[in-house]
């Protein structure tokens, strides 16, 4: 039985990954729940145990959210896909290409700098020496680690991976609505969708039942207070639960958050990272022989990692939670395995 086959991948994944796995597992078909379980501390220093309904900061994986935000008020009217940056805020960005436009950015096309540019950058946390993590506190209090910087390439030209584009994103939310980006959120996804267990929370303000994120490197360990933005921003740093993110895919698919129409355009294939990564509007889409194989919204900070997918042929999601660095991709792979082998012989998903 596929199930089966599935727990065994986990089974097998966690016993590969090269730190010891800290998080929670939940995996699901048609509703039905068949495997959730917690590993590890969420606090290693009072040994309390990660569990079902224990918080976890999402890192990148919170970029669907500014997505949605966005793509609700493009069905309000109160902008469009193709608005340039230019018309849609009151904000300066002198040596920005004035093409740029909402699909750009939430594409990853751009072109516009980033703060923390992946493809030349390494140590995220080497940009708080300069600028204390503590600071930043809002989506504007990033706009000085960009906002004068040059273009990297003219919009549209091709995929880069953009945290300042979605910072943007979530200005353009503010400038449009009057609202801070992350009461906006909380107001009009997570409030709708029933997610209760969901926010914005700062590094040292976390409510009960969050897991501490944890940095390891096999002989020591710290958390990673010091290598984060105090507060969650438009790219990254919401804190949910794997509970949350079903409820999350659940009111996306049926249309709750947004129309039927709006749904499929975030999760079209719009750009393409590499051989079969390609990206919507906040979510990456695997695709295999033609096919959309999964959708995927995923995150990676210091001391958090985390994906969560639903399997666009069995409906299967699978959302993986952690407090650690270093598990995350090991276990996914063999859960791949698995659901793309039972897709290309037409299992009965039972």
């Amino acid at each position: 039985m596929i199930k089966t086959k599935i727990k065994e991948a986990i089974r097998i994944g966690i016993g590969e990954t090269r730190v010891p796995f800290s998080g929670v597992l939940n995996i699901s078909e048609g509703g039905t729940t068949i495997l959730e379980q917690g590993y590890g501390y969420a606090n290693r220093s009072e040994h309390i145990e990660n569990k079902a309904g224990t918080r976890f900061n999402i890192a990148s994986g919170s970029k669907i959210f500014t997505a949605v935000a966005v793509c609700q008020l493009v069905e309000k009217g109160l902008l469009s896909l193709d608005t340039r940056l230019s018309d849609c805020t009151d904000i300066s960005f002198p040596l920005f290409d004035p093409g740029v436009t909402v699909h750009h950015l939430l594409t990853h096309s751009s072109g516009i700098p980033d703060y923390f540019d992946e493809e030349v950058m390494t140590g995220y946390e080497q940009l708080w020496v300069a600028t204390p993590m503590y600071a930043m506190t809002s989506a504007a209090s990033f706009l000085p680690l960009f906002q004068n910087k040059e273009m990297k390439f003219a919009p549209g030209e091709r995929f880069s991976y953009s945290n300042a584009g979605f910072i943007v994103l979530g200005l353009i939310v503010e400038h449009l609505t009057g609202t801070t980006f992350t009461e906006y959120v909380e107001e009009h996804i997570f409030r709708v969708c029933g997610m209760k267990d969901s926010g914005y929370y700062r590094l040292d303000q976390l409510p009960e039942r969050t897991a501490i994120g944890y940095i390891d490197n096999g002989e020591h360990w710290k958390t990673n207070i010091y290598s984060l933005p105090v507060q969650g921003a438009p790219d990254g740093g919401a804190f949910t639960t794997a509970g949350d993110m079903d409820t999350f895919w659940d009111a996306l698919l049926g249309h709750q958050l947004l129309s039927r129409q709006m749904t499929e355009r975030i999760l079209t294939p719009q750009i393409q990272d590499h051989d079969h990564l390609h990206y919507g509007y906040g979510v990456w889409i695997v695709r295999l022989n033609g096919m959309n194989f999964k959708y995927v919204v995923m995150g990676y900070d210091p001391g958090n990692e985390m994906q969560s997918a639903t399997y666009a042929k069995s409906g299967y999601r699978v959302h993986i939670l952690t407090n650690c660095n270093g598990a995350v991709g090991t276990i996914v792979d063999t859960i791949d395995k698995v659901l793309y082998a039972a897709d290309q012989s037409n299992s009965q998903f039972i």
